[in-house]
């Protein structure tokens, strides 16, 4: 099963999260289109940016989309003109009003979509494919990872037939739910044809119940007891466990 299934699916609801948090209605596939124009316009458009992810969170007039990204200083840029100018292009993709959260990833070695994208981009830069991947898999187990898997196929270094080779270390347990299993896959696109990676990065188990709502959502949540406690004049504190 744990093979079959891509571990990002397999998870939801357990311990992981959906990237689409929305009331579909009548109108379920043309918000559901919308939604795969706005990831599409923003990878290309901040191709550079490092995006791991990008959720999108709707209600009756507003979206709001929470961007994951390595390097958030070439989204926001200088005095957040970037942001302004990014929100104005979504309005006319969506005809709504947008608002944009940004999130900074502190350790993208850990996320496997960033990992990923690195790898296509050394090997369009023609970069051994060994050395690139070698390279990767020694980034991320330094940064405290469990296990890493990468499976790589297409003409490997021009050869005439086309193979897959798979380099691992540590432990990937996907048949295991609370095994927390980052995926992803991309595409290099060589002078000798299109190369595929896929990347599997096991980051613990979660034991436990876990938040499995965005980012944007438990930021709001935490202003919004803040402002509370405040009004209320009484001071915000979390009980010590013994």
């Amino acid at each position: 099963m744990g093979q079959k299934v891509n571990p990002i699916s397999n998870r939801l609801g357990i311990i992981r999260g959906w990237d689409s948090n929305w009331f579909g209605g009548k109108n379920y596939g043309d918000k559901l289109v919308e939604d795969y124009k706005i990831r599409k316009y923003l990878n290309a458009r901040l191709a550079k940016a490092g995006i791991a992810k990008i959720v999108i969170e709707r209600t009756l007039k507003l979206i709001t989309i929470t961007i994951n990204t390595a390097r958030p200083g070439i989204i926001i840029g200088k005095g957040g003109q970037e942001v302004d100018k990014l929100k104005e292009e979504l309005k006319k993709i969506t005809d709504k009003e947008v608002q944009i959260n940004i999130f900074e990833i502190k350790r993208p070695e850990l996320d496997a979509v960033i990992v990923g994208n690195n790898i296509a981009r050394q090997l369009e830069g023609r970069v051994a494919y060994r050395r690139a991947i070698k390279m990767a898999v020694q980034s991320t187990m330094r940064m405290g990872a469990e296990g890493i898997k990468i499976l790589i196929s297409g003409r490997l270094n021009g050869a005439e037939m086309a193979r897959a080779e798979i380099f691992k270390e540590g432990r990937i347990p996907l048949h295991t739910f609370r095994a927390d299993i980052d995926y992803a896959q991309a595409e290099a696109l060589t002078t000798y044809g299109l190369l595929g990676i896929k990347v599997w990065i096991c980051k613990g188990e979660v034991y436990g119940k876990r938040e499995l709502v965005p980012n944007s959502v438990l930021a709001s949540r935490e202003t919004r007891n803040a402002a509370n406690a405040n009004a209320t004049g009484k001071k915000s504190f979390k009980k010590r466990k013994k």
